[in-house]
């Protein structure tokens, strides 16, 4: 029985060989894992997220940047955006605890999320995070907060819209939702907050995420200005910032291609020279997460075992979908699709070999790779899963069976 390949993604740029191996921040992937200790391991390469972040600099003058820390919260990489981002969003008390450890000032990061518990909203009032509002009950838990540790609340008003960004992954906007408070209520709660003495921050707008249509993005922060422009008319508020949301994805999978970054930019500043006058003196964020640090990082875990079953070859890896539950396919895929895998250990050998790449787990779902077009891998070997610089360690269950984390290595 020959069984045929299936299409997987193409791997990243930026990424090189040594010695036959691949070359991550110009470090072989063997090297890699033994600086490290050991694997499964995620390696991520500083110089290209170094990279993103002066190519969005170039593109989007108009805005500041905001690293979205649930991409990925890695200590020392939280330390290396410090200096080199104008801000930080976080999504709990846990995400603002680890910025509080890297040193990032208060006044640098926005609180979103639908769940805000009164003692985090008390641990981000006593820090000076500004608190993007999702409900009237959050403004009032926030206000009495406030009151009680004597400091007026940084609050901004998060607006679920009447428009999602097409094309999105996940749709954060439109319709029914858990986040923001919808567009017709938020006049009256921005005039509360102001009133009861909130520092007024402005608005947050996230319409969706994971785009590649950098059409679809510019017509949603064009749809976003106006917005925000029409609220702070009807509420009678100023706007200090507008968090315009990001949405830039990445491609995964065969036929993507890479978001348009220019014609963001040129859409962006079109659209920001004709505002409202109301927007003249508003500072605008845009906040970025999987886009600033996707493709900068490598999973690279070890083969243990090569097997045959009914004519077909299974690769068995020690790390699996407890580390990178995205690429297994069951972090809300619906139809299954191949990351860009390779064998990192014979990154210059012609693909002769049609295996699935599985990990360890005692189950059907952990599959990293199905029906690949690879180099003979064996035991010792390391493959190596592309794109896992954004919800890989942090957004899969390393609890799952007992077998534990992978390690974390960042280069540069």
């Amino acid at each position: 029985m020959t069984l045929s390949s299936k299409p997987m993604g193409a791997i990243p740029a930026g990424f090189g060989v040594i010695d036959g191996q691949l070359a991550i921040g110009k470090v072989s992937a063997r090297d890699c894992v033994a600086m490290a200790g050991g694997a499964p391991l995620f390696v991520y390469d500083a110089a290209l997220i170094a990279a993103r972040i002066a190519a969005f600099r170039e593109a989007v003058p108009g805005a500041d940047l905001h690293y979205a820390i649930k991409a990925n919260p890695y200590a020392p990489l939280l330390a290396f955006m410090a200096s080199r981002v104008d801000g930080f969003d976080v999504a709990s008390g846990g995400e603002l605890a680890l910025l509080q450890a890297a040193g990032v000032a208060g006044a640098r990061i926005g609180f979103a999320g639908p769940g805000k518990r009164d003692a985090d909203l008390a641990m981000a009032i006593a820090a000076g995070v500004t608190l993007h509002i999702e409900s009237a009950g959050e403004a009032d838990r926030a206000l009495a907060a406030g009151m009680r540790a004597g400091i007026a609340p940084r609050v901004a008003i998060r607006v679920n819209p009447d428009f999602e960004l097409a094309g999105a992954g996940m749709r954060m906007g439109g319709g029914a939702r858990p986040f923001g408070v919808d567009a017709p209520d938020v006049p009256a709660l921005a005039r509360h907050l102001v009133a009861q003495g909130a520092d007024w921050q402005g608005f947050h707008v996230y319409a969706g995420s994971q785009s590649l249509d950098a059409g679809a993005i510019v017509a949603a922060q064009i749809a976003t200005l106006d917005l925000v422009a029409r609220l702070a008319d009807a509420a009678g508020v100023g706007v200090p910032g507008c968090n315009l949301g990001g949405g830039f994805g990445i491609p995964y999978f065969t036929g993507q291609t890479p978001l348009d970054l220019a014609m963001v930019g040129e859409g962006l500043g079109e659209a920001l020279a004709n505002r409202a006058a109301v927007l003249a003196d508003t500072r605008f964020i845009i906040e970025l997460g999987r886009w600033l640090v996707g493709e900068a990082g490598v999973y690279l875990a070890e083969v243990i075992e090569r097997k045959t079953s009914r004519g077909e070859t299974f690769v068995v890896v020690d790390g699996g979908m407890h580390h990178q539950l995205a690429a297994s396919g069951n972090f809300g895929a619906v139809i299954r699709r191949n990351y860009p895998c390779a064998v990192a250990t014979r990154i210059a050998e012609p693909a002769h070999d049609v295996a699935h790449v599985v990990g360890c787990l005692c189950t059907p779902l952990d599959r990293l790779g199905e029906s690949l077009a690879l180099p003979h891998a064996g035991p010792g070997d390391l493959i190596a899963v592309f794109c896992a610089g954004a919800y890989g360690a942090s957004a899969s269950p390393a609890a799952f069976l007992g077998h534990g984390p992978a390690r974390e290595l960042l280069l540069g």
